[in-house]
């Protein structure tokens, strides 16, 4: 599996980043393939719970998730700021919903860090990096790795060879 883990110590990582709830997240711009203006989205039945449906890019069928879900802060792209950010990983397409497209940016290697260490032990894997930036907050670099797999979990589960339950996202029940 390809990875999208941020070299802390290489200077040439380019982050697009983009607003999400208010917080900063950077991707490295290795796996965007392009940034569009937000559009509706046609529902899949049955997709897992983080697909919000797939829009039609020149020709293109491609999934769209709401970043902002993915990461449990609420729903993205609320007014006309949004975007859809194209990504893609090992060979997968996918977009994420955001608030806004913010900026890209060049981060020197002093500036980046690994996520703080209590948080990794815990198990929390959603953030690849931290880049500190003076006087701002810091951008906090995601792990596309970690998105796809919230959207595998979000999949409906078939229950005795039945009609698909939800697996749920916030860590409780299924529906």
């Amino acid at each position: 599996m390809a990875t999208s883990a941020l070299p802390i110590h290489d200077v040439s990582v380019d982050l697009a980043c983009f607003e999400v709830s208010g917080q900063i997240y950077g991707i490295d711009v290795l796996h965007i393939r392009e940034i569009v203006r937000s559009q509706e989205t046609t529902a899949l039945p049955s997709a897992p719970e983080l697909i919000e449906g797939v829009i039609d890019l020149r020709g293109a069928v491609i999934p769209v998730v709401d970043l902002a879900r993915a990461l449990g802060s609420g729903r993205a792209g609320g007014d006309g700021n949004a975007r859809i950010a194209i990504v893609e990983l090992d060979e997968l397409v996918f977009g994420l919903r955001v608030d806004a497209a913010v900026d890209v940016i060049s981060p020197a290697a002093a500036s980046v860090e690994e996520p703080p260490a209590l948080a990794t032990h815990s198990g929390y894997d959603a953030v690849r990096a931290v880049v500190r930036r003076q006087n701002e907050a810091p951008v906090l670099v995601l792990s596309l790795e970690h998105i796809l797999e919230s959207v595998y979990r979000s999949a409906p589960r078939r229950v005795d060879g039945g009609a698909p339950e939800r697996a749920r996202t916030d860590g409780g029940e299924p529906r």
